[in-house]
Order: C-alpha cells, then structure tokens, then sequence
C-alpha cells in the first residue's frame, strides 16, 4: 500500500496537532506516495535499527522517537543523527516518528502502562486546553438545517459521548446587496430583511479548515458571515499523563516490586515510603517531572515516570511515592501499542517489532 495510507491512519489515532510544540512527530524521511512494502516498529530509530531494516527487507520504519529534533543544516554523517538519515535515504527507507501525539491521546503511551500495571479506569491526568472552538453562523431560516448537517458532518457538534450538538435561535439579518452582488434574496440597491437561525457548534480546532469549507459548500449566501472562538475548555481525552486505580490496594514495597518487574528494571529509583498502601497510581511515559503536582492533586498514592533529577524527588515531599523506572523502560510498550493499532488495521501488511535494544542506558 501506499505509504500516505498508513500515515493517515496513524494520524487519526494520533494527530499531528496533538503533539508538544518543540516536537518532530510525522515523516522524517521518504515520499509519501510510494508503495512500502514491510515496516520495522522501534523506540528509537538508530543506525542500528536502519541496518535491522535492510536485514528484515522493510522500507519503512516507525518509531517513538523522532531522529529529528531539530533542524538539519548539514549532512555530512558527522554524528549519529545525521548518520541514520543518510542510510535510510540511500536504502530508500522512510522514517516516520510518532512521538508526543501518541504520548498525548487517551489510547495512546500511558494507557499502554496503565494496561501493563492493570490501572483501572485510566483517564488523562492533565488534560489539554484550547483545543477546541465555537463557530457561529447565521442562515436562512429555511436552510438552517442543510448548513447544521453540513457543519456536523465535517465533525464539529460533537461533545464527549453526544453528536449533532447545537444551539439555535432566530432573528432578523438585515443587508443591501451592491450592484455587483448576486443576492440570495432580495434586490440590488435595496434593504433587506431576512428571516434568519444563527447557529452555534462546537469542534476542535484540527477541524477548523474542514468545518469551515463544509460551512462554505452549504450556505446559499454569496458572502456567508460567521465568527469562530477560541475555547479555553479542557480536553479530557487529550494530554499529559494518566490516572487510574489497582484492583485493590498493596503495600509499597509490593508496588516497587510490581513496577520493577514489570519495567524490567535495572535501576529503580524511589522516594523514601509514606507508609501508605497503593491505591491511585499516575503514570507518565518518559520525562514526567512537570506532572508531580497534577499527580499529587488527583490523590494518587504513587506516581510512575522517568528521568528525575536529584533535587526534584525532594519535591514529593512524603505526600507520594515517586518512582523513576527509567526513560527506555517506562516507554518499552510503546511498540507492543503500535504493531497492535496496524495489525488489527492492516491484518495482511507486513510490520516487525524491532529486535535491536536501543536503549543508550547501562547498568552494572
């Protein structure tokens, strides 16, 4: 298949928008048109895990984390980064990364760990704002429904659990059509009244260019008016982090030996015990000091993440047990998530999990 196909389905899962502002998430390398024939799924797309592809004759490969972070000025193979990119173009591999998206949905990372640890009733521990607008509209009253469907269609009036959400009301649009114009209704040169429904519906905000053109597709007005805001309302499937609750509580100590076992853990690291049980646990892919207070303030018992620094495990302060299983172990699942979204889509694709341990951490 095309490998725009894949990419696509990736991004329906995980769009683009939804990744972190200093991210590189999507195609590194490769034309999206061309035909992929095997993928080879990673953590992190080394030099290592090119020569695997070549190996496993796949063209494609995906990863978590992106070879790219910043911008490339040369590409003289000076050092790894710039080393990968140039093997994978010379064999004709793409590069795709799918990074702090998959970080960011409800079916993303975290819920990977949460299923691993067997959380119940995960959720997103601090979900995004301003990802979702408010477009308001007005139309002839008799075409009011035909725009309504119109905009609903191209995915807005969706709220949580609810579709073709709306408010309506109705009034009285006035307008004096130029001598150039071509009314609806109406005269040229002449006021005109019009019985009209302003419409309002919600959506968010990676749906604006398609709202907008389904909105221009159904009006009958030569020139349609509307507004669209900006909505500070969080998204409580999308951001950082998830919260959920064991079957039923353990000792700390337990805990620690579950995540260890679990993370296949050479170097756990730990705040001092509260003396509380685990109950509520939060949980964080990779680098997750930045949600220790959202942790705290969910009242989870203990909080899983990795790449803590010294002076911030003083920041528990004994309110939670903090763990730091480390950045390639907490994130290890991700390519269980990944192989498992595109076989259930693509059952007859060919898609390896890669062999090569990428992890740049050792321990004695």
């Amino acid at each position: 298949m095309q490998l725009k196909a894949l990419t696509t389905f990736l991004e329906t899962l995980a769009p683009l928008a939804y990744q972190e502002s200093y991210d590189n998430s999507g195609l590194i390398t490769g034309d999206s048109s061309r035909e992929i024939t095997a993928a080879l799924v990673c953590l992190d797309s080394t030099e290592e895990i090119i020569d695997e592809a070549i190996k496993r004759k796949c063209n494609l490969v995906i990863a978590h984390h992106p070879i790219v972070f910043s911008g490339l000025k040369k590409l003289t193979g000076r050092n790894y980064i710039e080393r990968t990119v140039i093997k994978a173009i010379r064999n004709d591999i793409a590069i795709y990364a799918i990074h702090t998206n998959l970080d960011n949905v409800h079916q993303g990372v975290n819920a990977k760990i949460c299923q691993k640890l067997g959380l119940k009733n995960p959720r997103i521990l601090s979900p995004k704002k301003n990802l979702f607008r408010k477009l308001v509209t007005y139309a002839p009253t008799t075409h009011a429904e035909k725009v309504r469907q119109a905009l609903c269609d191209a995915g807005a009036g969706h709220i949580g659990k609810y579709d073709q959400c709306s408010f309506n009301s109705s009034g009285i649009g006035t307008f004096r059509a130029g001598p150039d114009a071509n009314p609806f209704s109406g005269k040229k040169g002449e006021l005109h009244r019009e019985e009209e429904t302003r419409i309002e519906v919600f959506f968010e905000a990676l749906r604006e260019k398609a709202v907008v053109s389904a909105l221009m597709g159904a009006s009958p007005y030569e020139e349609t008016a509307y507004d669209i805001y900006m909505l500070e309302n969080e998204h409580s499937q999308v951001g950082s982090g998830m919260v959920g609750e064991l079957e039923k509580p353990i000792e700390e100590k337990d805990f620690l030996n579950l995540l260890k076992t679990t993370f296949h853990s050479h170097g756990l690291r730990h705040t001092r015990l509260t003396g509380k049980k685990i109950s509520k646990v939060s949980v964080c892919g990779g680098a997750g000091s930045f949600l220790l207070n959202d942790a705290i303030a969910s009242g989870s018992d203990a909080f899983v993440t990795a790449d803590y620094k010294y002076h911030q495990f003083f920041d528990a302060d004994g309110k939670i047990l903090l763990s730091d299983v480390g950045h390639y172990e907490s994130e290890q699942f991700t390519k269980e998530l990944i192989f498992e979204v595109i076989r259930e889509k693509f059952p007859n694709f060919a898609i390896h999990l890669s062999e090569t341990n990428t992890n740049p951490v050792n321990y004695l």
